[in-house]
């Protein structure tokens, strides 16, 4: 059993967060195996990715399902904190060597990390930051990283429409960073100091977000 999951990803929890991880994870060809300790929800998925009934709060049925085989879990429960917290905790105790945990707030999100969890994943949030960038100015996409630096996807700003981007000097002047733009109808181009930016052009850009949407802000 070691030799069939030892690249592959445990997945508890199969609400709308847990069950589009497994769903995607299968679709790109990844080993998954799903557990949840409702047997509805077994039922809804069975026949689409390996499933297991479990209760994951106990040790004993982690080690059962053979848990320690798995580099990476996710931890998609977050409703039920203290359902969350344990199975977080059991699967450290595991050394599982990347526990991915939902959150539902800062205050859950810290508690998780303290107990060892690798990555916290709050989506209710993200997906919330992401709308109010893009809803709020030029941005068509935009990718929090960390730490405050960004990704965005943005049309140009009018003083930028037929001049190179040596010429323009975008860093030393707004302090991002353009990595790329793509003219209509065609590839996605690697920015250079002879990309010349088009007024139809889409740009990616990337550095601290006040800084981009500085510059996104432009006219």
């Amino acid at each position: 059993m070691a030799d069939e999951h030892n690249t592959g990803v445990l997945v508890i929890g199969l609400g709308r967060f847990g069950s589009a991880v497994a769903t995607t994870l299968e679709r790109l060809g990844q080993a998954v195996l799903a557990v949840d300790n409702d047997p509805v929800k077994i039922a809804h998925w069975a026949g689409r990715f390996p499933l297991v009934e479990a209760d994951c709060t106990n040790p004993e049925a982690l080690e059962q399902l053979g848990a320690r085989e798995f580099p990476v879990a996710v931890v998609g429960i977050s409703g039920r904190l203290e359902a969350s917290v344990l199975i977080t905790a059991n699967l450290v105790d595991l050394e599982t060597q990347q526990v991915w945990a939902k959150a539902t707030s800062p205050e859950h999100a810290r508690i998780l990390q303290r107990i060892g969890a690798h990555h916290i994943v709050m989506p209710e949030a993200d997906a919330g930051n992401r709308v109010a960038h893009l809803v709020s100015g030029k941005l068509l996409d935009y990718i929090d990283v960390e730490d405050g630096f960004t990704i965005v996807k943005m049309r140009p700003p009018l003083e930028t429409h037929g001049f190179t981007l040596g010429d323009l000097g975008i860093r030393k002047k707004y302090g991002v960073t353009v990595i790329g733009t793509k003219p209509p109808g065609e590839a996605f181009v690697y920015a250079s100091e002879d990309t010349r930016v088009g007024p139809n052009d889409i740009m990616i850009v990337a550095g601290h977000s006040d800084l981009l949407e500085r510059f996104a802000a432009r006219p």
